[in-house]
């Protein structure tokens, strides 16, 4: 009996050793349950705040997406200029009141290449069309520019109306034509000048009955001469006027200073100057324009007649080296402010009240044509140099069959 009681006693410690056992792993994974129920409630609770604070974002991106689009489309009403969207079917998608304004209704959902050819006609500026009179009673001018999505192929076109700008634009060049047309008037009558008043020396001469008969009868061929070389710088300014080629011809250097001598010697004697030209161009040519040339010695010759004194000295030089020609002309007068320098061949800049300002500058224009250049040397003692520099061409290498070319 003791021992049955002994057997039931061992397994009730068993029994009871397993349940106490068994109620530790139990109370185990219940903490641990606990402790990831509580991981999760924590997770849940990270979570939850994290997506009411995105849903904040999202609904202030939202709201500020919205108030950006009303802004686009109160930009877009406001605009002077019209906003057309067509898709990459060609279809107008979408265009502001300014838009429809300028191209007329309807619009929206028509083809844009359609509207183009019923509304608009082009200019010879590619980006800018005249509105047809069907769209608007007065004339209307308007420049289209495009800009195209890589991604969508849609197209966004910016129309702005250059009535205004256009009329000015043309204001403008009828103002700048006939600015030109001065300018050129004024060149005429600074190149007309000199040639005129020595034909009316000469013709003055003729009235007098005292007068041999070889003396009238040169001083006639003089005023013919002279009369012949004022036609020939007034077909040379409708040539330019026209855009036609300025001609270039071999000319002996020894004839121009002659030419030049006879011209501008009455003027010397009239005013009382002492008028002395050195010819070092003996055998030597130049390819130019002779009117333009001889033009551009005269215009610095009286020049020199207007700075120099009573009794001074103006001299007109030629010397050679074996590429160039220079002729050089000088005088005694006041001499030229070195603050002046800089800009004495700029158009309409003058020192003299009476003067253009148009001389210098036609001379400095003339002669780099010609492939020269113009050079001023202000001299110690007083008075001034102006040096033409030209390339030189040979006599003996030229022959009659070549002795005028084209720029």
């Amino acid at each position: 009996m003791k021992a049955e009681s002994n057997v039931r006693l061992g397994k009730s410690d068993a029994d009871h050793h397993q349940l106490m056992h068994a109620f530790t792993v139990f109370s185990q994974a219940s903490e641990q349950l606990s402790t990831v129920y509580r991981d999760l409630q924590q997770q849940v609770e990270h979570l939850t705040n994290e997506l009411a604070l995105a849903n904040g974002e999202l609904q202030h991106q939202l709201a500020q997406k919205e108030n950006l689009s009303q802004q686009l489309s109160l930009l877009l009403s406001a605009l002077p200029g019209g906003v057309v969207a067509i898709d990459n079917e060609g279809v107008i998608e979408s265009a502001n009141p300014v838009a429809l304004s300028i191209l007329g209704e309807p619009l929206l959902q028509c083809v844009w290449q359609r509207i183009l050819e019923d509304r608009l006609l082009a200019t010879d500026v590619a980006s800018e069309w005249n509105l047809r009179k069907e769209t608007h009673s007065d004339f209307r001018r308007i420049s289209i520019e495009s800009s195209v999505s890589e991604d969508s192929g849609k197209m966004v076109l910016l129309i702005q109306d250059i009535t205004e700008a256009y009329a000015n634009q043309e204001r403008i060049k009828r103002e700048q034509r006939l600015a030109v047309m001065g300018r050129m008037a004024a060149n005429l009558a600074h190149q007309l000048r000199t040639p005129l008043s020595t034909a009316l020396i000469y013709a003055t001469h003729l009235s007098n009955s005292e007068l041999p008969t070889q003396e009238r009868s040169s001083f006639a061929v003089k005023t013919i001469e002279r009369l012949q070389y004022l036609n020939q710088l007034i077909n040379s300014m409708l040539r330019f006027v026209k855009g036609e080629l300025v001609k270039k011809e071999v000319i002996d250097i020894s004839v121009l200073l002659s030419d030049i001598q006879s011209l501008m010697l009455p003027h010397m004697l009239k005013k009382n100057l002492q008028f002395v030209v050195k010819d070092g161009g003996e055998g030597a040519a130049l390819t130019v324009n002779y009117e333009e040339l001889c033009s551009s010695l005269i215009a610095l010759l009286e020049n020199a007649m207007q700075a120099s004194p009573v009794g001074g000295r103006i001299s007109l030089t030629c010397d050679l080296t074996t590429d160039e020609v220079f002729f050089t002309v000088a005088d005694q007068g006041n001499g030229i402010d070195i603050a002046n320098e800089e800009r004495l061949f700029e158009p309409f800049f003058t020192t003299r009240p009476e003067g253009t300002g148009l001389g210098l500058a036609i001379v400095h224009s003339a002669i780099k044509q010609m492939g020269g250049d113009v050079q001023v040397k202000l001299l110690t003692d007083r008075g001034s140099e102006f040096i033409l520099r030209l390339p030189r061409t040979s006599l003996s290498n030229i022959t009659n069959s070549n002795l005028s070319s084209s720029i």
